[in-house]
């Protein structure tokens, strides 16, 4: 039975105390038990998390009464043993790295497309104005290896600075069409559909990611798992992990 609740959830948000909110975060989510990792940087916050369910939702709880959270959403998944070794909270200089300081989601986001109309338009062949879609994988390659979106392109990028100068590299095939660019739950979609719009590319962000997509549609046009940065390895499309090597 599945009985531990994980969820994962990012938003980016204004954080200027985070040096004094680091201490407060680890002593809540230790004090209800849960393991995992918090990171904190200037442009927000981004959580992944595991334990009991009425304790993880009461944090998450108690995180979206600061104002600057309450817009948060989490995705769930599940798992029979806890996934993580610790509870870390970490100061960085950005959420998800790209070494990009003019691309700031919390300024302006990036429009998205919701995982129905995405399986619409695929099942399609286009989106609603006729134009070709062009799914783009914004991962590393090592977690594109695990399972990706029918036809999506791969750059083989081996980490997420690489992308500004992979998308420059390949920007012609992306041309003309309507780019959905997609990660694991959405955070690195943000900064690359923002990149690719000032690009002159027409891209929008898979709103959730592939777990986003697992979760409200499952495997359709999928192929394959979802690597995920826990001990469960990687999900299926019905959001079951793959195994537990090590607690």
């Amino acid at each position: 039975m599945h009985s531990v609740l994980n969820i994962s959830a990012y938003l980016f948000t204004r954080i200027s105390d985070r040096e004094q909110l680091r201490p407060v975060l680890r002593a809540r989510a230790e004090a209800a038990g849960l393991k995992g990792t918090i990171l904190l940087a200037e442009e927000g916050i981004n959580l992944f998390l595991a334990g009991h369910p009425d304790a993880v939702r009461a944090y998450v709880d108690e995180l979206r009464d600061d104002p600057r959270f309450a817009a948060l959403s989490t995705k769930e998944s599940w798992s029979a043993e806890q996934p993580f070794r610790k509870m870390l909270v970490k100061l960085k200089r950005e959420i998800i790295r790209m070494d990009h300081p003019t691309i700031r989601p919390l300024e302006d986001r990036a429009p998205a497309v919701e995982p129905g109309t995405l399986k619409r338009w695929l099942d399609q062949g286009h989106d609603d104005d006729g134009r070709d879609i062009v799914m783009l994988d914004t991962r590393n390659a090592f977690e594109v290896d695990y399972g990706t979106f029918e036809g999506a392109l791969d750059w083989r990028i081996t980490r997420f600075t690489h992308f500004p100068e992979a998308a420059s590299a390949h920007r012609d095939a992306l041309e003309g069409k309507t780019v959905v660019s997609f990660c694991t739950g959405g955070i690195r979609c943000e900064k690359a559909t923002i990149y690719l719009r000032e690009a002159g590319i027409e891209a929008l962000q898979l709103e959730g990611g592939i777990l986003g997509y697992f979760e409200q549609i499952g495997h359709d046009h999928y192929d394959g798992e979802c690597f995920v940065f826990d001990e469960r390895e990687a999900l299926a499309p019905d959001l079951t992990p793959r195994a537990i090597t090590t607690v």
